[in-house]
């Protein structure tokens, strides 16, 4: 009955995708056989927990972003071929433009809101693919430690809509000192960690006592709130989980 009710739950509040497709990818299979052989050879990389990332299905890697590399991390990392969600800015620049669209990753428009950018993460994980995603919405923009800001909740958003998606928490350490924000010098001699934490659902968060501390009696309860108190419930719901993941990516040593 528990797993009914948590089920019934995402099918009233989850996020609706937009029907598009995805950009085909038919550059990116070769990428993955060269790229990460190479980097790893050439850079001063480590991974830790790389186990706990299935090789099939859909998953989100989330973690801290302080440099533009992060991205390039989780692919190297996961050898799999991840969407992020990018910003309309990135696909303007000659080159840039090609390596975003042969990657694909989604354009985005900030100026339309974070649902549409939900709407799309929602068409990335219905076609089984993975993405990565960063919490705290866009690179940090503290110039000095903690760098690790609080965590907007459509990370939340997107658990509850597939209630048993693994979500893994990661911590990615150097990277700034590899690129640093608003400088174009690579050092290639910078050493980077990423940590691949174990993967949390939204099914196991709710119910968790430590977690929503929810059950199917509450979830029903929750489920036949007109519209405005249910978001309101939801909402303290999406704030807790947001912020414990954010601790998690905090205790794997994001600085």
């Amino acid at each position: 009955m528990t797993s009914d009710a948590v089920q019934r739950l995402a099918d009233t509040v989850g996020i609706e995708g937009t029907g598009r497709g995805l950009p085909f990818t038919p550059v990116f299979p070769f990428l993955l056989r060269l790229i990460p052989c190479t980097a790893r050879s050439l850079l001063r990389v480590r991974f830790t927990g790389l186990s706990r990332i299935s090789k099939t299905g859909p998953l989100i890697l989330a973690g801290n972003h302080t440099s533009h590399v992060d991205p390039l991390m989780k692919i190297l990392g996961s050898r799999r071929t991840l969407r992020f969600l990018t910003k309309k800015e990135h696909f303007k620049a000659l080159g840039l433009r090609q390596v975003m669209t042969w990657t694909g990753q989604i354009e985005t428009d900030r100026q339309a809101g974070a649902g549409d950018a939900l709407s799309r993460a929602v068409d990335i994980l219905q076609c089984g693919s993975p993405m990565g995603l960063f919490p705290e919405g866009t690179r940090s923009r503290n110039q000095a430690p903690p760098f690790l800001q609080r965590g907007k909740t459509g990370i939340a958003r997107l658990a509850a809509t597939f209630p048993d998606l693994p979500v893994h928490p990661i911590a990615i350490k150097g990277s700034r000192d590899m690129l640093a924000p608003r400088s174009s010098k690579i050092s290639l001699f910078a050493k980077v960690t990423m940590h691949i934490g174990e993967e949390v659902t939204w099914r196991e968060w709710l119910l968790h006592p430590d977690g929503g501390a929810y059950d199917s009696e509450k979830i029903a309860v929750v489920v036949t709130l007109d519209e405005q108190d249910r978001m309101a419930e939801l909402g303290g719901l999406y704030r807790r989980f947001t912020d414990q993941f954010i601790e998690s990516i905090r205790a794997l040593g994001a600085p």
